[in-house]
């Protein structure tokens, strides 16, 4: 999508942020993709509404739990100069300072956790019991923190090293915090259907106080399987970037340059999945959110 007539600030793999006044910014979500910190070719047509749609759905339904940097994500509420194109993908948002820290909470033994504990009996120096199978759930959640890398991978970190760049306090504000949100998050799609396996939580900080920014438990940021169709000891069909990394793994890409382009019928898989875990997750129509003449 184009440039809007506000002042640019930042742009992400998904999300540009622009300038709103002294102390708001407008973070409006593309429909880009990305896997293995890799920005694809393809766009995933609606991607962008279902992001903004889905953090606007769980910040509501966590505020009790942890302050978040949402104002407003009514179109109403925004400059002018931002255009209806926006509509849908945008939110309005208080300006925060970045943690530079990626907050993980893990339900399942599953992705790069399950690969290390394969190989170490533990993830990133985390002991868990023996004899645990993929996918299998956890006695309880973990906090497995990473780095947030400007380019390239994030990468893991054990508790110490993670509080060692934001210190002790703020470590444990954050492993609480994120263990919390998880929890919520993965009752709440129990009720409905879902496994919500894990999931990535940013923070930031306005006037001291910790709040969680860009997004919350989207399909980029989290896993979601079908409880219906989840078995241990497999790899569950899912509602997430999981369809995408599949098959970049079943073409043996090595994940450098240049990337291959996403075939039609994956770009097509993938928006299905993304719509169906809005809709599943907050039981409300798609086509609702931002107006099915769109």
């Amino acid at each position: 999508m184009s440039r809007l007539s506000l002042p640019h600030h930042y742009s992400g793999k998904v999300r540009e942020l622009y300038e709103v006044d002294h102390d708001r910014m407008l973070v409006v979500a593309s429909d880009r993709i990305s896997v293995f910190d890799v920005v694809l070719p393809d766009l995933i047509p609606d991607k962008g509404r279902v992001l903004t749609a889905l953090s606007t759905f769980w910040f509501e339904q966590t505020a009790h739990l942890a302050p978040n940097h949402l104002v407003s994500s009514d179109p109403t509420d925004f400059p002018e100069t931002a255009g209806a194109e926006v509509t849908g993908r945008a939110m309005l948002v208080h300006a925060a300072q970045p943690v530079r820290l990626e907050c993980v909470a893990r339900g399942y033994l599953f992705g790069a956790a399950w690969s290390d504990y394969e190989e170490t009996g533990t993830v990133k120096g985390r002991r868990l019991p023996t004899g645990l199978h993929q996918a299998e759930q956890l006695p309880e959640p973990i906090f497995t923190p990473t780095t947030k890398a400007e380019s390239g991978h994030d990468l893991p970190l054990s508790d110490s090293e993670a509080a060692s760049l934001v210190g002790d306090d703020q470590f444990e504000q954050l492993r609480d915090l994120t263990l919390a949100i998880y929890r919520f998050g993965a009752a709440h799609t129990a009720e409905r259907g879902l496994i919500l396996a894990d999931t990535k939580l940013e923070f930031g900080v306005i006037d001291g106080r910790l709040v969680v920014i860009d997004e919350m438990m989207t399909p980029d940021s989290s896993r979601y399987w079908s409880a219906d169709e989840y078995r241990v000891g497999t790899s569950p069909p899912s509602f997430d970037k999981q369809y995408v990394r599949d098959h970049y793994l079943s073409i043996g890409w090595n994940q450098q340059a240049p990337v291959p382009h996403v075939p039609a019928p994956v770009i097509a898989g993938t928006r299905a999945r993304y719509v169906e875990a809005y809709e599943q997750v907050s039981g409300n129509s798609f086509d609702a959110w931002y107006g099915d003449d769109e």
